[in-house]
């Protein structure tokens, strides 16, 4: 086994600028979803090329919301793009609407066969689904998983992908190295090439991600613990690791620089009013994204 300082997922050439098929949910109000990953990405250099899973009207923690499944459209929209030669250099998907949104998603990995595929498996979290997921959309996202060349579940995703359980048997965000060490292993095994386990929480300050693929052994990234939870940061994690992935840098380098921008972010949120319902506020931060390329 090697050492995650020596992985390079994608090679950055030159002055091309390479186009990541964004497979996300579009929320007009609370910042999530395609509404971090298009300018996260942008300003990592990529271009970015949205297919929107749905339609918010805000994240479901707001009353109200109102949500528009596009699957229906999906097929015709993504073969438009077969007709003028879109080529994908990265499928990062994340929130997906409905079940038959994984067959679609296999789809563009068909037509984009040397893509990098990243999933980040968003349906649930400290042991509760989000309401729109269904069980069989929760299956079928599991089986999303196993075709990952970079997955990055929390806790009670990894559950789900696993099988194991959640709800009133969910044993938390406390777990010891070897219990981290045995789910990203077992999420290895089911065929993910690259695991970041997020959120080990243990009551000291410090917040853990265990990373592990099967090119390198498992090493933990870690920071400081920040004592509120925002909507958003788990998707502003991925963007801005796969950001520093399509930038060239190692996935030592991406997962740590992921963390810290997270983190700071949080930071920058608590200046800002309702931070706690809006989410996450990085964008003061995008000029460091753009700095990867440096």
């Amino acid at each position: 086994m090697g050492q995650a300082t020596e992985v390079k997922l994608y090679k950055r050439e030159g002055a091309y600028i390479p186009r990541v098929a964004a497979v996300h949910d579009l929320c007009g109000y609370g910042k999530c979803s395609l509404g971090v990953a298009i300018p996260v990405l942008s300003a990592a250099g990529c271009d970015v090329c949205p297919v929107p899973t749905g339609l918010f009207s805000s994240h479901t923690a707001f009353p109200g919301w109102y949500m528009h499944d596009t699957t229906e459209v999906l097929p015709d929209y993504l073969n438009a793009w077969k007709g003028i030669g879109v080529e994908i250099d990265a499928v990062y998907s994340g929130f997906l609407g409905a079940p038959e949104q994984v067959d679609i998603i296999r789809g563009v990995y068909e037509t984009y066969p040397d893509a990098l595929r990243v999933v980040d498996p968003v349906m649930a979290d400290h042991g509760k689904v989000y309401p729109t997921y269904t069980p069989e959309l929760c299956d079928a996202m599991a089986a999303l998983a196993s075709d990952a060349d970079i997955l990055t579940p929390n806790l009670t995703e990894a559950a789900i992908i696993l099988g194991e359980p959640i709800g009133d048997a969910w044993g938390g965000v406390d777990i010891s190295d070897a219990e981290a060490g045995r789910i990203v292993d077992a999420l290895l095994a089911k065929g993910a090439k690259n695991v970041v386990l997020k959120g080990i929480q243990r009551g000291d300050g410090v917040i853990r991600n265990f990373v592990a693929g099967q090119d390198f052994d498992m090493f933990e990234a870690s920071n400081e613990f920040v004592p509120y939870m925002l909507h958003g940061t788990g998707d502003l994690y991925c963007s801005a690791l796969l950001a520093a992935v399509m930038a060239g840098r190692t996935m030592a380098e991406a997962v740590r620089f992921a963390g810290d921008l997270t983190h700071d972010a949080m930071l920058v949120s608590a200046q800002q009013p309702d931070f706690h319902d809006r989410g996450v506020s990085f964008e003061p931060l995008l000029g460091r994204v753009a700095a990867l390329l440096a």
